[in-house]
């Protein structure tokens, strides 16, 4: 092997960790910030859970009434994604010599694993809301 392959395979594996460790703090100010949003969506709604506890709603019909609010945000968002993953992806990937195909499903999963990281922020805090004393 000579040298100039050695330092491109060490330059690719600094990249992949630089870019591993930012991606993982990007997820988690995302979760923060949803976490944020949601709390601040749920505050402003809290007559509203009340009015739907007092009238018989269960924590199951506030929770899916909520997530269905935050989930066409999530769907609209991973439309925006993936087609921007994928010609940022194609892009990075015509530098190399060898190429490989991406299946779309790394896009799938990707939305699959957004969707359910939101959807668990969104239920903590959503079951966390109805299960509040509507009287005070």
């Amino acid at each position: 092997m000579d040298d100039s392959f050695q330092f491109e395979y060490r330059r690719e594996l600094r990249s992949r960790q630089f870019f591993t460790l930012f991606s993982g703090m990007a997820i988690f100010v995302s979760c923060l910030g949803l976490l944020g949003l949601i709390s601040f969506a749920i505050q402003l709604r809290t007559k509203e859970i009340g009015v739907r506890r007092v009238l018989g709603a269960e924590s199951s019909q506030i929770v899916g009434f909520l997530l269905r609010d935050f989930g066409m945000t999530i769907a609209i968002a991973n439309l925006i994604a993936w087609p921007l993953g994928y010609l940022m992806m194609s892009d990075w990937l015509r530098n190399f010599a060898y190429r490989i195909d991406f299946s779309p499903w790394i896009f799938v999963a990707a939305g699959v694993t957004t969707a359910l990281a939101a959807m668990v922020t969104i239920g903590y805090q959503t079951i966390r809301a109805s299960r509040m004393d509507p009287g005070g």
